[in-house]
């Protein structure tokens, strides 16, 4: 048998979402609705939630 080809994967890069203010770790934007355990996704001209497709135009 073959061997399955190896696509390559980009790391999630979690660490890009959360800021430091005096000595704290804050998390830049959270869902509303689900709650701080979700971000919200940047996009050119929106920001939505991949949970519960929660967005808000800019």
């Amino acid at each position: 048998m073959a061997k399955k080809q190896v696509k390559n994967k980009k790391p999630s890069q979690v660490w890009k979402k959360y800021t430091i203010n005096n000595e704290k770790l804050e998390r830049k934007m959270t869902c509303p609705k689900c709650g701080n355990s979700y971000f919200l996704a940047m996009h050119k001209n929106r920001i939505t939630c991949g949970k519960c497709a929660y967005t808000e135009f800019s």
